[in-house]
């Protein structure tokens, strides 16, 4: 799993939204000319490939710090856990080619923001063919970014850094999966994966999932479930099993401003007793000031849950963050401001390793500027 960070009991002292549209390219048919001496027919032209990418970079001053380490407290969450100092994100290429009815795409990541999201192969973020036999249904096969979540790997949120949910929920996925068109504003999706967040399967049995989703006016909503086997007992009976329902959610207020939600809850359970899991919500706002210059806020509630038998409070943390996005041409500037505090559960580690249970260090801040160049 995609887990950044592990919540650990104090008491025990122990442990896109981007969519991508595919435009379907008709074949010119052969022009069935009848002239006796000379046939003629038109030759098929294969679409070119499409290139597109991005590079990211981002400068990190925390302004905590540990009350025994005095070493700047940094975030649990996925991307952005170095602090004071100048860092670079991902560079990153997408290879995209359609004709008629098949496309394929072949995304490639380089730096520490694809070594933390794509898992066994880095560089490799999504590499999938699609096979659309009408306008009903699409098949996907192969490795592609996760539907579970409102943020995605790329670094194209409004927020620079991540959530919680996004960075406890899965990344990617390695399968198939068919998306069904149901009707106008409705569709559907089943999918068969391998083990969450890896190009391979270890743990023996496959992943299922599923998304409705459905479009009306200004609102967009999209359910998605996720179920599984993610690690192997001595026995059958002990295997860890692990079950994921989300919410995703848009609505467009005006032209200027967007408001988005996500509501996540994971389970992990073994002989049908909970061992780990979490709970969250996220509510996004997204203003648009000028032409260009957007602000977007985040706020959070993130909690863990506690194996079944166990007492006393979960560990929990509530994170608020605001984003400004200037753009300049083929350029996005985005200077943040975030803020997170956890309970008496909670600590922020001076180390990108994760929460850790103590009653203190448990609030961090930090500003992050950061840019961003897509063509």
């Amino acid at each position: 799993m995609k887990t950044i960070f592990k919540f650990t009991l104090a008491f025990m002292l122990l442990s896109s939204t981007t969519l991508f549209a595919q435009v379907s390219a008709d074949l010119p048919a052969a022009d069935p000319v009848t002239a006796p001496a000379d046939e003629e027919k038109e030759e098929e032209e294969t679409p070119g490939l499409q290139i597109s990418g991005f590079a990211d970079v981002y400068y990190q001053q925390n302004f905590t710090e540990g009350a025994d380490s005095e070493l700047p407290l940094v975030f649990p969450t996925s991307f952005t856990d170095r602090a004071n100092e100048f860092t670079i994100g991902m560079a990153n290429v997408t290879l995209a080619q359609e004709f008629e009815k098949v496309s394929f795409v072949a995304q490639l990541g380089f730096g520490p923001r694809a070594e933390a999201a794509n898992g066994d192969v880095p560089a490799v973020q999504q590499l999938f063919v699609t096979y659309a036999p009408s306008d009903f249904v699409t098949f996907t096969l192969g490795n592609f970014g996760t539907f579970v979540g409102y943020e995605v790997i790329d670094p194209i949120n409004v927020n620079y850094s991540t959530s919680y949910l996004f960075s406890n929920g899965p990344f990617f996925h390695t399968g198939i999966k068919a998306d069904f068109a149901i009707a106008e504003g409705f569709g559907a999706m089943v999918g068969v994966f391998n083990d969450t967040d890896s190009k391979f399967d270890d743990v023996e049995g496959k992943h299922i999932g599923a998304q409705l989703s459905a479009e009306t006016g200004n609102l967009a909503a999209y359910l998605n479930f996720l179920a599984g086997k993610e690690a192997e007992g001595e026995t059958d009976d002990l295997d860890q099993s692990g079950f994921q329902v989300d919410l995703t959610a848009t609505y467009e207020v005006s032209e200027t401003f967007m408001l988005g939600l996500n509501v996540s809850d994971k389970t992990s359970s073994v002989d049908g007793s909970t061992v780990d899991g979490f709970t969250g919500a996220a509510l996004y706002a997204t203003v648009g000031i000028s032409d260009g210059f957007d602000l977007g806020f985040r706020g959070e509630y993130f909690t863990g849950k506690l194996a079944e038998g166990v007492t006393g409070d979960a560990p929990s943390v509530t994170a608020f963050t605001l984003s400004g996005n200037y753009k300049v041409g083929p350029l996005t500037i985005i200077p943040e401001v975030r803020f997170d505090s956890g309970n008496d559960q909670v600590v922020f580690d001076s180390q990108p390793s994760g929460i850790f249970p103590s009653a203190d260090d448990n609030s961090v801040a930090a500003f992050i500027l950061a840019a961003v160049y897509t063509f």
